[in-house]
């Protein structure tokens, strides 16, 4: 029997803010402690947003463990390119448990296995403010929340409750992302490099799909939202010395969103008032280790079976999730070396390719072998 369900809970009443990937999968698990579980979404409905999802085995391990069945494609390689030449440096077999999956995918999935865990579920339900004890809505309404779970990403209103005064800066790269038709794309996630630049492309669904993330190193970001509809023609212009075959996935582009990308760090403080932060709430992820949705995972099954001792999830997180940011930050200075650097890594990855390139992925095997659900 899972931890998760060994939890001996002395407030029964839990309240979820955000129906993503770690609320949804916190309402589970926290269902499976046989309490009393409210999601609330602001959205009308669970409706096909996002794109790609890159699930790992230490994502994978809680997802089992929830008996969540998520239909993706097994992600065999991470291969490495050089972008402007299109030449491959690297490829990096991939065992088990990695999954290439759309978002909607994996909210659909989750979301089939609330009733099994007895989970109520609110859409359409605005949150105004939290209070110790309290939810209210922006109808007016009042909640009775003595535990809440803020799974409702770095600008809800649990993230402002808990750590109001913790402010973002702007890394210096914003984010295309995008979706395409394709065919015969292998099972593979590729990172395509450049001097200041790299695109990550992996096939979706039945592999008639490709997911683009598309980043560019850029001097500011002032836009007030998040991200914002772009010309897919400005997407094509900052690659357009990109090697021919990338150049026409980029030319099927018909629609794109621009994201600036934020460096949160880990939120200084992650419980207040009885309402515990996880996932992007509590740390949000650069895209640069495919690791945004696995934390949240880690984050929901722990989140269950320590909502009565929050200190003891806090600690827990921590030092893992610190760990975790620091290591896609540097993902993104290696993507967008320049002159001799990159010509001095690109030869180190052409010999590991010709040696043992499963070794390469060695120095994540304390990410990707970390299992959750066996942590005291």
């Amino acid at each position: 029997m899972s931890g998760a369900r060994r939890c001996i809970a002395t407030t029964e009443r839990v309240t979820i803010l955000g129906a993503g990937i770690g609320g949804l999968a916190a309402a589970i698990a926290c269902g499976r402690t046989a309490r009393d579980v409210t999601v609330i979404e602001q959205a009308p409905a669970l409706t096909e947003v996002g794109a790609g999802v890159q699930i790992a085995p230490n994502g994978m391990r809680v997802l089992r463990d929830l008996r969540v069945d998520v239909p993706g494609l097994a992600n065999t390689a991470v291969k490495i390119c050089d972008g402007l030449t299109g030449r491959s440096l690297v490829r990096m077999p991939l065992g088990p448990d990695f999954l290439l999956v759309h978002r909607a995918d994996l909210i659909d999935a989750l979301a089939a296995a609330l009733p099994a865990a007895r989970v109520r579920l609110r859409l359409g339900q605005v949150v105004a403010g939290l209070a110790p004890g309290q939810v209210t809505l922006a109808s007016g309404a009042h909640l009775d929340a003595p535990r809440i779970i803020g799974a409702d990403g770095a600008r809800g209103p649990s993230r402002r409750h808990v750590a109001a005064h913790h402010e973002a800066r702007f890394t210096g790269q914003v984010a295309w992302r995008a979706i395409v038709r394709v065919r015969d794309w292998p099972h593979e996630a590729q990172v395509h490099t450049a001097p200041g630049r790299h695109i990550v492309c992996y096939p979706l669904r039945d592999g008639t799909y490709l997911n683009i993330v598309a980043v560019q190193e850029r001097e500011s970001w002032s836009d007030a939202s998040w991200s914002q509809r772009d010309d897919p023609a400005n997407l094509r212009a900052a690659f357009a010395d990109f090697a021919p075959a990338m150049q026409r996935e980029l030319a099927k582009v018909e629609a794109v969103n621009l994201w600036g990308l934020m460096d949160h760090g880990v939120t200084p403080e992650w419980h207040r008032d009885g309402c515990t932060l996880i996932g992007d709430a509590a740390h949000p992820t650069l895209p640069f280790l495919a690791q945004g949705a696995n934390l949240a995972l880690e984050d929901a099954w722990l989140v269950a079976r320590h909502l009565d001792t929050p200190e003891r999830f806090v600690a827990a997180r921590k030092p893992r999730v610190t760990r975790a940011l620091a290591a896609a930050a540097a993902n993104a200075r290696s993507y967008h070396l320049a002159g001799v650097p990159r010509r001095g890594a690109h030869l180190a990855l052409r010999l590991a390719g010709l040696t043992l390139p499963s070794l390469l992925l060695r120095k994540y095997d304390w990410l990707y072998g970390y299992d959750v659900t066996q942590a005291p």
